[in-house]
């Protein structure tokens, strides 16, 4: 046998969704809640006939009643909420905007894209620069290194000589 529905409200803005189920959980599944809004407060279970036809007519889908006619509403809020009305006007009456501010903008822009291409060419400058001291230092380095085992080999071969020449005595 089926579980009796009930039907629940939960505000949404200017609305209020109803929804006919046989839970709480399945109130919230409906609405798609992924929090528990009973225990917070904000949505409760209906017991008002008038209010409970049109969801109980489809149950599981959620019914969205407004909660006023939008001057009920706006005479609803406090007087600090309540919008400012301005008088309409006409493009006749309104200055030209002023492009100051966006040709501004556009010129930091080119600015700081000139900027980027300067700090990239003289990283690439000091780039090349450092290769090319180091292709200096390693060509340094080798032809040092040749030349102490130049050093090295004559001395091996003078040592190797002076001890041929006192085994022999």
């Amino acid at each position: 046998m089926a579980r009796a529905l009930k039907v629940f409200r939960m505000p949404i803005g200017f609305h209020d969704a109803y929804v006919a189920a046989p839970s709480r959980k399945a109130a919230l599944a409906a609405w798609g809640a992924d929090r528990d809004l009973f225990a917070r407060g904000i949505a409760e279970e209906v017991t008002d006939a008038e209010l409970m036809a049109e969801p109980l007519a489809s149950p599981g889908t959620v019914i969205r009643r407004s909660r006023g006619s939008a001057a009920e509403q706006m005479a609803a809020l406090p007087a600090d909420k309540k919008p400012k009305v301005r008088a309409k006007t006409t493009s006749r009456n309104l200055p030209k905007p002023d492009r100051a501010e966006l040709e501004q903008a556009e010129q930091a822009i080119e600015d700081a894209a000139a900027y980027a291409r300067k700090t990239t060419q003289a990283f690439d400058r000091r780039a090349a620069t450092l290769a090319r001291e180091r292709r200096e230092a390693e060509r340094r380095q080798a032809d040092d290194l040749a030349r102490l085992e130049e050093m090295r080999d004559k001395a091996a071969a003078a040592y190797e000589r002076a001890m041929a020449i006192w085994r022999d005595r």
